[in-house]
């Protein structure tokens, strides 16, 4: 690299983090700025001493005024350098299974793999890509290149529609980017069963690839037993629980499209529309309403919207999630089953834990236990330095 490249120079100590492969660099640490970095534009990272540490991407807007590329300080941040990072991503989704053509997974999840900003999820043979930070905008183009060459997809869709962006200084985008247009459904097939999602419109890039390992444990407890699926959006748990052999589901959202998708997603699957039932409604009203009723039920899942999404939110948040559980447990059968999820990644999990014990005390469960943890899926790998990507976490509990 130049020695011109501008550098990002430490006060003292506030290296510490780097050193654990923390790859962010918040504006509090920095002592001062030499050169005229671009926005989303390499810098050098250096310590009070001047001892280069690392080469990150320059965000002037953000908080994080840095994320860092690589922790050897001259790296050439180049298109070679991106080809070796997208090339260990994909493989690693192969080691772990996730390359079934008719299938889809996260393929390349920020941090998680050492690209901090750049998603990507596969569905079969097309990609959607988010672009959330200032270093990840600046090389798009060529990173769109590069998917589009090491994957061989038919074609990229972009859903750089994300709040996130605001705090970067860039603007939503969304769009075809590369190759053939994107259908506006696709289907994605998941230990033989087949979900429906909208890359265009849908939640996230239209499916929750992260929950794998949630359905996962669903499949496995739901046979036989009457199902509460709160907050379902498409439907992914009901499908799980109803192919596995549950009696019933009583799914509740306040999406209408999401309903109507998850009806569809049944009938993907064979499975009989009695089975389920679908209700648009404030999902916090209606389970208040449930449990007036005396509703009761083999299991309850719940998996609400981020509650906390800064630290000022964090107490308001633990309310809403400890009210959850609470309702959870006064729903379930004696021997009833909950799970319970946060996708916040500032809910720390021995505080979910603690939230969680404490409800169940005042649902009057004194003997419920814990008999499971669940977390994002694997295609969601976590950043050992950066505890903040490991942000799902759930518990799977048993009055």
């Amino acid at each position: 690299m130049s020695c011109s490249i501008p550098r990002l120079i430490l006060k003292p100590g506030r290296e510490r983090s780097l050193l654990r492969r923390h790859q962010w660099i918040f504006s509090g640490a920095v002592a001062r700025v030499e050169g005229d970095p671009v926005p989303g534009g390499e810098v050098t990272v250096a310590d009070s001493r001047g001892i280069p540490l690392a080469v990150a991407a320059w965000s002037p807007d953000s908080q994080i005024v840095g994320r860092v590329w690589s922790f050897e300080p001259g790296t050439a941040i180049d298109r070679e350098f991106f080809r070796r990072r997208l090339d260990a991503a994909i493989r690693l989704r192969r080691i772990l299974g996730f390359d079934d053509p008719a299938g889809g997974c996260r393929l390349v999840f920020s941090e998680g793999d050492l690209l901090p900003g750049v998603i990507v999820d596969r569905y079969g043979e097309f990609l959607v890509v988010q672009f959330t930070s200032a270093g990840a905008e600046y090389h798009r183009s060529e990173l769109l290149d590069l998917l589009a060459e090491t994957t061989g997809c038919r074609g990229i869709y972009e859903r750089s529609d994300l709040s996130v962006r605001a705090r970067e200084g860039l603007p939503v985008r969304a769009g075809e980017c590369r190759g053939e247009a994107i259908p506006d459904r696709l289907v994605v097939v998941e230990a033989g069963e087949s979900f429906e999602a909208d890359p265009r419109h849908g939640q996230k890039t239209g499916f929750y690839f992260d929950l794998r390992d949630v359905r996962g444990a669903v499949r496995r407890l739901a046979s036989g037993r009457r199902v509460l699926n709160a907050f379902c959006y498409t439907g992914g748990f009901a499908v799980a629980a109803l192919a596995a052999g549950a009696e019933s589901v009583l799914n509740l959202d306040s999406s209408a499209p999401a309903l109507e998708t998850g009806c569809r997603n049944l009938e993907l699957n064979g499975i009989a529309p009695a089975r389920a039932e679908w209700r648009r409604t404030d999902v916090f009203t209606e389970l208040r309403r449930l449990r007036e009723a005396e509703e009761r039920f083999d299991l309850v899942v719940l998996d609400p919207p981020k509650l906390v999404d800064s630290r000022g939110a964090l107490a308001r948040g633990c309310r809403a999630y400890q009210d959850l559980a609470r309702i959870g447990f006064s729903l379930l059968n004696p021997g009833g089953i909950l799970i319970n999820l946060s996708c916040s990644g500032l809910m720390e999990a021995p505080l979910f834990q603690k939230i969680t014990a404490d409800a169940a005390a005042e649902a009057g469960c004194d003997g419920a236990r814990l008999i499971g943890r669940l977390n994002q899926s694997a295609d969601h790998p976590v950043a050992l330095g950066v505890p903040e990507s490991a942000y799902l976490k759930g518990f799977i509990s048993v009055r």
